[in-house]
C-alpha cells in the first residue's frame, strides 16, 4: 500500500474519483438509472489581454586599483681606502640586551670610525626605515662591541633609539661568509637589520653576518 505522503495530488484525485464511482457495490439489488441527454450548447469566450511593456537598466561598477612604489637605499660601495679618516656623525643609540651591548652608533665604516663604535653603512637603511639597516663593529680591538655577536640566537633583541623613536629588531638567524659576500647589504622590501664583523675572533678570513626583522 502506497503512503498517504507519497501519493501524487493527481494520484489522490483519481482515487477519489474511484472511491465515489465504486460506493455502492456492496449493495447488490441497488437500482440502475438512466440519465436523460442534456442539450449541448457552444460558447464562445474572447479575451483580451493588456499589452506589457518591460524595462531593463543596466549599472556598471569600476574599481579602481592604486599601487604604491617604494624606493629603497642604495648603499655605497666600500671604501677603498679603509684607514683614511671622515667626518664624525653620531646616528643612534645601539644596544644588544643579550650580549650587554650599549654604544653610540656612528656613520661610516672605515676603520677610524669603527674604532669610535659600531657604524652604519652609508646608504643602507635608517633605523626603522624601510630597508636593510647594516651595522659593521669590531670584535678584538678597540670596544670589541660585536665581541659576542656569535651568542645571539634567534628571538633576541636589536634596538635602535634616535631622534624619531626607539627601533627593536629581533634575530632571526646568524651565518659566515667569505668576505666577498657583498649580497649581505643588499636592500629588503620589509625593515631589516644586518650586523657584521669579522670572524672567527682576531682572523679576517671570514664575516660573522646576523640577520633581523623590525618588530617595532
Amino acid at each position: 500500500m502506497l503512503s498517504p505522503r507519497l501519493v501524487p495530488i493527481g494520484m489522490l484525485a483519481a482515487l477519489a474519483v474511484v472511491g465515489v464511482a465504486c460506493s455502492g457495490d456492496d449493495d447488490a439489488t441497488a437500482p440502475t438509472t438512466t440519465a436523460a441527454p442534456v442539450p449541448t450548447t457552444a460558447v464562445t469566450t474572447t479575451t483580451t489581454m493588456p499589452a506589457t511593456t518591460t524595462t531593463t537598466s543596466t549599472s556598471t561598477t569600476t574599481t579602481t586599483t592604486t599601487t604604491t612604489t617604494t624606493t629603497l637605499p642604495t648603499p655605497i660601495a666600500p671604501p677603498a681606502d679603509t684607514r683614511s679618516e671622515e667626518p664624525i656623525v653620531e646616528l643612534s643609540l645601539l644596544e644588544i640586551p643579550a650580549i650587554d651591548v650599549s654604544m653610540t652608533m656612528y656613520e661610516g665604516i672605515r676603520l677610524t670610525t669603527l674604532d669610535r663604535g659600531p657604524g652604519h653603512w652609508p646608504g643602507t637603511a635608517v633605523p626603522g626605515g624601510p630597508g636593510n639597516v647594516v651595522v659593521a663593529g669590531h670584535r678584538t680591538s678597540g670596544h670589541q662591541v660585536f665581541r659576542n655577536v656569535d651568542q645571539l640566537v634567534p628571538g633576541d633583541e636589536i634596538v635602535f633609539t634616535d631622534t624619531v623613536g626607539r627601533h627593536v629588531y629581533r634575530v632571526t638567524g646568524t651565518e659566515v661568509v667569505k668576505p666577498t659576500a657583498l649580497w649581505i647589504v643588499d636592500q629588503t622590501p620589509t625593515p631589516t637589520a644586518t650586523l657584521f664583523a669579522c670572524h672567527p675572533p682576531g682572523s679576517t678570513a671570514e664575516r660573522i653576518v646576523v640577520f633581523a626583522e623590525l618588530v617595532t
